[in-house]
């Protein structure tokens, strides 16, 4: 399941539930009310921390190195400029779907990213944001507050924007970077027994 140098931590008596197919590195923090699904990787340098809300990362997702994933616990407002509203009472969790791909140093907060979808390096996702199966941030894009991205599109940009409609072709490297990732996460893990 994990790495003997991963840091795993409960908070508030949760401890996170780490499916024993998912490989989380050395050097890796995982806190609190955290759930990660069966073939799922979590990276060199990776902090997931399920604190003041919940964290569930489906099967066959990668969060690559030095990502960072927080929630939000709903006691602040959200300044989302135009249109700005408060945070639910409830906050917003961070939900990652199955076959998700997070690219190297990106941030996750209080977000949705649903089955089938994709996060660029060095991107930012934020409170309340989603991004639909089969939707993609750049590397390097920041999805602001309350944000969407529809299935089948790529956004870029800071603050990102509709870029264009992805072709097959790109969706298709989807699935074939989670398959990658699940692989190589067992290899990483094989070699800990």
């Amino acid at each position: 399941m994990t790495s003997t140098n991963a840091i795993i931590l409960p908070y508030r008596g949760i401890m996170p539930k780490i499916d024993p197919k998912a490989f989380i590195a050395p050097g890796a923090v995982v806190i609190g009310d955290v759930e990660i699904g069966p073939e799922s990787s979590i990276w060199f340098g990776c902090v997931i921390r399920g604190d003041v809300n919940k964290i569930r990362i489906g099967a066959r997702t990668n969060i690559q190195d030095g990502t960072v994933i927080h929630v939000a616990s709903g006691l602040q407002p959200a300044r989302m400029g135009e249109g700005a509203k408060v945070v639910p009472e409830a906050g917003y969790p961070t939900i990652i779907g199955d076959g998700v791909t997070v690219g190297h140093m990106a941030l996750l907060h209080a977000c949705t990213i649903e089955s089938g979808g994709f996060v660029g390096m060095k991107s930012a996702v934020m409170d309340g944001a989603k991004i639909e199966s089969g939707g993609m941030l750049a590397a390097g894009g920041l999805l602001t507050a309350g944000k969407i991205i529809a299935k089948g599109q790529l956004w870029a940009g800071t603050p990102a924007k509709f870029w264009r409609d992805l072709t097959e072709d790109d969706i298709a490297q989807f699935d074939m970077r989670a398959t990658q990732y699940a692989e190589l996460g067992a290899e990483y893990l094989g070699m800990q027994k």
